[in-house]
């Protein structure tokens, strides 16, 4: 991997820039390179929220928001979908989202790299794919605690639909469009992350339903699992816009410790009825 020094010239050669950094580099790396590209496309593969200090009316950014404080003339935008790296790695099937307001990165990214074992569709939606891209991880935790707990199929069934309900209702009041989380960026990366063994948010949830410690989960993982990081600005974001989110609350007070896995079935399951 390139130091940060060599990443300007880098840029500056490239005819589409590809940041494959996790949320907590994006800014920094976006600060450096973008003097350097002018009108050439960029775009990140991070999923998540940007962290803040945890203060009264501060919230992390997505990674748009984030461009669009740093770099707002900037073509940028973001490769998502379902894609656990070491399949993609492996050459197996896999179909991603390209998202982008302009038309000339989207194109750039199907040029680059649609091809017979990857498919990209793409989006205008940014807000919608990176939406899902962030609260799909949260919900992967908390199907890992519904399966670490043992609670059957039925359950994961639910928390999943009731998942993209809820990722629905934030995407939508933050300005996306609700059939964007039918699509890949939604219901395809929340399945893959909610079922999948090779999800780490997954394992988190299933490791707390097993009686072990977060830090102790975090550890042995070895890996970032932004589920984690991004439980409790969901929820943040959920509450300034007025969005009802029991599923990602739930979640966010078993990893601050504010309730057990087993009493956060049952705040769920004693809810009120509701029309679907």
């Amino acid at each position: 991997m390139p130091s940060h020094a060599a990443l300007p010239g880098l840029a500056q050669h490239a005819d589409l820039v590809v940041l494959a950094v996790p949320m907590a580099a994006l800014r920094q790396v976006l600060l450096e390179v973008s003097p350097f590209i002018q009108d050439k496309p960029l775009v990140w593969l991070c999923k998540g929220f940007e962290a803040v200090k945890h203060t009264h009316n501060a919230y992390g950014l997505m990674a748009h928001e984030v461009q669009a404080q740093v770099a707002p003339a900037m073509f940028a935008g973001v490769l998502s979908g379902p894609s656990f790296a070491q399949e993609v790695a492996a050459g197996q099937p896999t179909a991603l989202v390209a998202a982008s307001r302009h038309a000339l990165v989207r194109q750039a990214l199907v040029n680059a790299f649609h091809a017979d074992k990857l498919r990209v569709y793409a989006n205008d939606d940014v807000v919608g794919v990176e939406t899902g891209g962030a609260v799909k991880n949260v919900l992967a935790i908390a199907t890992g605690l519904c399966d670490g707990l043992q609670l059957g199929l039925n359950a994961r069934a639910a928390l999943i639909t009731r998942g993209l309900a809820e990722m629905t209702r934030l995407g939508v009041a933050l300005g996306a469009r609700a059939e964007t989380f039918m699509g890949l960026s939604g219901l395809g990366d929340l399945v893959l992350t909610a079922t999948g063994d090779l999800s780490r948010n997954r394992q988190v949830g299933m490791g707390l339903a097993q009686g072990r410690s977060l830090p102790d989960v975090l550890h042995s993982l070895g890996h970032v699992a932004e589920g984690v990081y991004s439980a409790r600005t969901v929820v943040q974001r959920a509450t300034l816009l007025g969005v009802d989110m029991p599923i990602v609350s739930a979640v966010a007070a078993v990893l601050q410790g504010e309730v057990s896995p087993t009493q956060a079935v049952s705040m769920l399951m004693v809810r009120g009825a509701k029309g679907e």
